[in-house]
């Protein structure tokens, strides 16, 4: 990472820090922590776009029952979904948003190649990988901490990584 964006990922900690103090709701956390991490990372350029509240149906088996979610933020090419990102409120636990992930990942339309998630709730982060090759399988990345600067970098350099693959892909 370059000193800039370091400095730049300092100033989201600081910014996060500062209004962490008072009651902060899902559209904060995503303006002002996801938005620069999202941007530094290069997805507000080609070949990415960016959709909000992409609306999913999710039919339970069992019972029938459609239940219909919004996807907060989905990076996607034309030709397939990128990332899927969930985030809460600072209050909630990530466990609240992995099974809601899940379950928009489980609808990604690309079947062969594995589904990339990412739930955060402006404090702590987490990537998720969903595999439906022959089983639905899928893995959790480690907790990461906006109180280490160093999982600030890890997670922008994750994003930057994944960005790199769709663009060699292309």
């Amino acid at each position: 990472m370059t000193d800039l964006e370091k400095q730049e990922l300092a100033q989201v900690k600081a910014d996060y820090l500062r209004l962490s103090k008072r009651p902060m709701l899902e559209p904060l956390v995503k303006m002002v922590v996801l938005s620069p991490l999202l941007k530094g990372a290069g997805f507000y350029r080609e070949p990415f776009f960016l959709s909000a509240k992409k609306q999913i149906k999710i039919t339970s088996e069992d019972e029938g029952t459609i239940v219909i979610g919004k996807i907060d933020i989905l990076v996607y090419t034309p030709q397939f979904w990128v990332l899927v990102i969930e985030a809460k409120r600072v209050e909630y636990s990530l466990n609240v948003g992995i099974p809601q992930i899940l379950a928009y990942m489980l609808d990604s339309p690309e079947l062969k190649q594995p589904a990339f998630g990412f739930v955060t709730n402006g404090s702590e982060f987490r990537f998720v990988k969903l595999l439906k090759i022959d089983s639905t399988q899928y893995g959790l990345s480690r907790l990461f901490s906006i109180d280490s600067e160093e999982d600030l970098y890890t997670v922008v350099s994750i994003f930057k990584r994944l960005a790199q693959l769709v663009i060699q892909q292309n």
